[in-house]
């Protein structure tokens, strides 16, 4: 079988025939299947990467096949820092390394016949895309959801350039090594916080993974609390405080800054604090991602500032330390020791007194200067103003009504989730449509002008942002008085292209808009495929931009994707395959070698597609046997012009292969709807085999039919192979333009329960089993065998089988259902056998039978099966209570008890 011909051939007669293209059809149902906008990387696909098409491309072949109108669209996420780095260290530009690596990265995707409509192909960098990010960009503007404010940012002073968190290594500059200091410079946000109820909210609606909606829950992070205004002494100057503790209000002995807190450097300005909190501060970004661990220990520095309590008018210090982030409260804690473990351990470092505000209810008296560790149970309040005596979480809402009365605080709810920040100093980006005017302030570049397109005539040198270089960029006329004026230099994080595209895909010619009402037709997206490490940024940007255009009028959607698949990663050697690590598969190989279908089928059977999958040489070999000797299937197809088979016994056996077909096609269909390819791929498998096995002696109308629905089976995971099978088996046309004709379109095989014998399905089962018991207590006896006795299980036990299955569909108490047996007479005259074996069947339930033979019909299948031929020795088969041997007891429905003498 040449696959490497076979796949060339059915990719040009789809490409030709359009096969693929999304087309919403009277009377069909839609389904959107997507994979996570890919970055067209400069190495190309791995076979890691190629998991995630696979496993879309698999199941979008499924829906069609199903009967669904469906939209399996493909892109490219192709702005970024990569291409600009690249456009640096190779002195080519970002567009021309961009446009290069698409090429390569579609011609691997269209090598491995993934059933895109890429009539609809957009990517990122194209005029016609970005001009709607800054349309989208405008409105947001209009609407007050886009705004801009002073942020620290990563700067180095060597290259005069903002740096992204990724360009940070270990606190130095990627290019230069310099050290990266904090810089406060005015930058662009999108106000997602204006969502942040209802982003939580609507995360109970959606089909995700638990671990994923985990994520966004802490992201986004709700909490309810009190607003409390402390005033800082040397300025008098407000600053509000978040808490969920305002019961230990009276027991604040100092307060601390989150060091990124723009505050800060604004407090110690010309102070002799100055020198000391830059460097202090400066560390603390370089360690943010590590500085709240549970081992890291607690640093800070005092500023030179002092803060006083709002409900006591104690003057406090002011502290910042490595605890405590930005993204917590307003980034300005008041810090009880006494009542919080974190608190205790910085306040005794740092020789801070410390104020007992609860007192246990029962028990020894707290003293502050002899305690060992903090106090955080409840009890009765201390030194707390009128609410002495009360018990502390019973005063919490007394105290915020108290803090509202006297105009110094309020309950609040507050989100840790804070407001994105989408400017980037970099040039491979959305330019940012924002003209800054000195007498009209910021002024959005009107709709007519859109898009402002990037610049050819910069320089990438490293150093400072590449748009600041284009005299042609930045020099712009006011678009309210006319008056020169400067361009924005600012870029839009790449986070904003992906946060729409699925939506530009259901309408990507629209000229008007950045999509129209054929959105609706195919939103909100019905599967979604990608990796858990964009569970929080991208998924979380994704449903604020849906919602933001949903307030917008352009769509009726709350939500952008239904369910979400996070695929689990290729494995090679232990290691996630990664070019840096020297572990990657390039598909290229495994096509050239052997055939796409190949490459497709190891990928979704090695592993469940949210399971991580270990690459195997071996397997990938395996899986080519396995197709190749489904292919040769066809071999048998002209064995006889009659229809029926020569063997005298063809009749059952068509019976009996016609019942395996449909249990297959339903097995199959359950484990493609529920993402099972591995599963499926096993069944098909078994089919298979079951097929070689009564070649010869079928009629050719039963054998084609089951060929035929074998190749349809096959056609989402292997499609070029089931393409040829149909053709060879007279199910497709010649005309190669005929899309309707294709095996991939063609409808998806129904199990007709009426055809299925459960009983022939399940006596087949049992002789199997047996054949493979007896194959391995052969191998451990190494003997040759004189008489094979197999003892099937009284017919108590078949009894108690079909009782515990019953009762597990309601109880798995293993009590219950003991109590329940032995209300019945038979079970309980085996009282202690049952008592024995009933726990254990219970708690390995796959160990019972589905379809329970009688002993009867256990007998007639293994006489039938003449296993005594294949082994060449006498066969008894004996029943548990006629039989003397010691091991009758091991008997069970399907599953005979084994003596070989």
């Amino acid at each position: 079988m040449n696959f490497k011909h076979i796949d060339g051939k059915w990719q040009e007669r789809w490409e030709s025939a359009k096969a693929f293209k999304a087309r919403p059809a009277e009377g069909k149902d839609t389904f959107y299947c997507l994979e996570m906008y890919p970055y067209p990387s400069g190495s190309g696909l791995h076979m890691g990467h190629c998991r995630n098409y696979a496993i879309g491309d698999a199941f979008a072949r499924y829906q069609r096949m199903k009967g669904k109108a469906v939209l399996y669209p493909m892109g490219y996420d192709s702005f970024g820092l990569p291409a600009e780095n690249a456009a640096i260290k190779h002195k080519v530009s970002p567009k021309d390394w961009t446009d290069n690596n698409i090429r390569t990265m579609m011609g691997q995707q269209k090598a491995l016949g993934l059933s895109y409509d890429w009539d609809r192909m957009i990517y990122s960098h194209d005029p016609d895309y970005y001009r709607w990010n800054q349309w989208i960009f405008t409105k947001l503007y209009e609407k007050g959801l886009a705004y801009r404010k002073a942020a620290l940012a990563n700067w180095c002073p060597s290259c005069n350039t903002v740096l992204a968190n990724e360009q940070v290594h270990d606190g130095k500059c990627w290019r230069c090594a310099s050290d990266v200091t904090q810089k406060d410079m005015p930058q662009w946000f999108f106000r997602i916080t204006a969502y942040a109820e209802e982003l939580l909210k609507d995360i109970d609606t959606l089909a995700w993974p638990e671990r994923v909606k985990a994520m966004q829950r802490n992201w986004i992070g709700r909490s309810e609390g009190t607003r409390v205004d402390f005033t800082i002494k040397e300025t008098g100057e407000t600053i509000p405080v978040f808490t969920t503790r305002p019961d230990t209000l009276w027991g604040v002995m100092f307060m601390v800054f989150a060091p990124e807190h723009p505050k800060v450097m604004e407090l110690v300005k010309g102070t002799a604090y100055e020198k000391p909190v830059r460097e202090f501060v400066t560390q603390a970004v370089k360690d943010r991602f590590t500085r709240l661990a549970e081992d890291k220990e607690k640093e800070g520095l005092f500023i030179g500032k002092h803060a006083v309590n709002p409900v006591n008018g104690d003057v406090v210090p002011i502290y910042i330390a490595n605890f405590v982030l930005m993204e917590y409260g307003t980034g300005f804690i008041m810090a009880v020791p006494t009542h919080d473990q974190r608190d205790f351990e910085f306040a005794t470092k740092f020789n801070i007194p410390k104020k007992i505000v609860i007192q246990p209810d029962e028990g020894t008296m707290l003293k502050s200067g002899t305690m060992h560790h903090a106090f955080v149970d409840d009890g009765k309040l201390v030194d707390s103003g009128p609410f002495d005596g009360e018990g502390n979480r019973d005063a919490i809402p007394k105290i915020n009504e108290w803090l509202k009365e006297q105009g110094k605080g309020e309950a609040v709810v507050q989100f840790k989730l804070r407001d994105w920040l989408i400017s980037r100093q970099r040039y491979w980006g959305t330019p940012i449509p924002i003209i800054h005017c000195e007498a009209c302030g910021t002024v959005p570049v009107p709709e007519k002008d859109l898009p402002v397109r990037l610049p050819e005539d910069v320089q990438f040198t490293g150093e400072g942002n590449p748009l600041e270089s284009s005299a042609s960029f930045t020099k712009a006329d006011c678009p309210a008085c006319g008056k020169p004026a400067r361009r924005e230099t600012d870029t839009m994080d790449t986070f904003v292209d992906s946060s729409w595209y699925f939506l530009r895909y259901c309408d990507p010619k629209n000229k008007e808009l950045p999509f129209g009402k054929e959105a609706s037709q195919w939103m909100p997206v019905s599967q979604y495929i990608g990796g858990i490490e964009h569970a929080v940024m991208h998924l979380l940007y994704a449903r604020f931009f849906t919602k933001a255009l949903r307030d917008l009028g352009l769509i009726d959607i709350d939500e952008p994707f239904h369910r979400l698949l996070c695929q689990g990663m290729v494995l090679k050697d232990g290691d996630a395959m990664s070019k840096s690590k020297g572990n990657v598969v390039d598909p290229n190989t495994i096509v050239d070698k052997y055939g796409a279908d190949t490459a497709r089928a190891f990928i979704l059977f090695a592993a469940l597609p949210e399971k991580e999958l270990e690459w195997s040489d071996t397997g990938v070999d395996a899986v080519n046997r396995f197709l190749t000797k489904v292919y040769r299937l066809l071999e048998q197809v002209d064995q006889s012009n009659a229809d029926t088979a020569p063997s005298p016994a063809s009749p059952e056996t068509d019976r009996q292969i016609r019942s395996k077909l449909h249990r297959t096609i339903a097995r199959v269909t359950a484990h493609m709807d529920a993402f099972e390819f591995s599963l499926a791929i096993g069944a098909m498998m078994e089919f298979g085999n079951a097929l070689h096995k009564v070649a010869g002696q079928v009629s050719s109308s039963v054998w084609n039919g089951c060929l035929s629905d074998l190749a349809r089976l096959l056609s989402p995971i292997a499609p070029h192979m089931a393409e040829e099978m149909c053709e060879l088996l007279g199910n497709s046309s010649a005309d190669a333009t005929d899309a309707s004709t294709f095996c991939s379109l063609s409808p998806w095989p129904v199990a007709d329960e009426s055809k299925i014998d459960h009983a022939a399905e399940a006596g087949e089962t049992l002789v199997d089993e047996a054949r493979k018991d007896i194959l391995n207590l052969l191998g451990l006896l190494k003997v040759k065998p004189k008489t094979i006795t197999l003892i099937l299980a009284d017919d108590w036990k078949r009894t108690l089988c079909r009782f515990i299955q019953q009762q597990l569909t309601s109880t798995r108490d293993v009590g219950a259902i003991m109590k329940a047996a032995m209300t019945d007479a038979d079970l309980k005259k085996h009282g202690q056998d049952v008592a024995k074996l009933l726990p254990k069947l219970v708690a390995s339930p796959q160990k019972m039978p589905a379809v329970l033979l009688a002993t009867e019909d256990e007998k007639k299948f293994l006489e039938l099966a003449n296993i005594g031929a294949e082994f060449k020795c006498d066969i008894l088969i004996e029943v548990e209570s006629q039989s003397g041997h010691d091991k009758r007891r091991q008997a069970m429905p399907g599953k005979p008890a084994l003596v070989i003498a």
